[in-house]
């Protein structure tokens, strides 16, 4: 198949059909930012206003799981990146491993992140399900119970409002590298023509960002 084949006609090359893809993806992206950066301003508003109350429920917060599941995202940001130059060398082979690795690690995280939100549950951390005090509170003599504050409550909304909808682009991001590795089996992204790849990892690398934002803002709070 040779380059002509690989390129639309309404573009001249296959530089420019590059470029014109990753303008369109980083545009996309900008807002994708928009949408995350509404909540990260209206909730360093509220945090600022509720310092302690927010710092309390940061503490509720599995610190080594978020943890792991940043090392996790992180591996895969790597993975991807690798796979990126190997399909530029023409190694179809071991870009679909490297795509198959990050895959797993991805599902790895939606399934610590799903251990959290349990473990949440079972201690009475999601608003407008079961938030009240704590299991152990509850074996309290109802004199000495102290009921978890309506602050902390607004903490666990955006807790799951946010890590909700970064985990939906996570799954989504899956998908799409699903796609790539299915097209690099097949040959039909390749050396020439690399580009869907490589747009591709930038969604991917976008996604890595968005929890590096979240994991200090959520789970670091407490240390502050």
């Amino acid at each position: 198949m040779s380059e002509s084949d690989l390129v639309a006609e309404q573009f001249e090359d296959a530089e420019q059909q590059l470029e014109t893809a990753t303008l369109g993806m980083w545009a996309f992206l900008a807002t994708e930012v928009l949408f995350f950066g509404v909540m990260f301003v209206a909730y360093a508003a509220l945090r600022l206003r509720w310092p302690q109350q927010f710092a309390e429920g940061s503490r509720d917060l599995k610190l080594w799981l978020g943890g792991i599941n940043t090392a996790v995202l992180l591996t895969s940001s790597l993975l991807v990146a690798i796979a990126v130059h190997a399909i530029r060398v023409g190694q179809n082979r071991l870009v679909v491993w490297l795509l198959i690795a990050t895959i797993i690690l991805g599902f790895g995280f939606l399934a610590i992140k799903g251990t959290e939100y349990h473990l949440e549950s079972k201690e009475h951390l999601v608003p407008g399900v079961n938030f009240s005090p704590s299991p152990e509170m509850e074996k309290l003599p109802p004199d000495k119970r102290t009921p978890r504050p309506d602050q902390e409550k607004l903490f666990m909304l955006f807790y799951f409002v946010m890590t909700g909808f970064h985990a939906l682009h996570v799954t989504v991001g899956l998908g799409v590298l699903a796609v790539m590795a299915v097209l690099a089996k097949r040959g039909l992204i390749n050396a020439e023509y690399p580009n869907p790849l490589q747009i591709s990892a930038l969604y991917w690398h976008f996604v890595d960002i968005v929890w590096i934002f979240l994991y200090p803002a959520l789970y670091l709070l407490k240390l502050g």
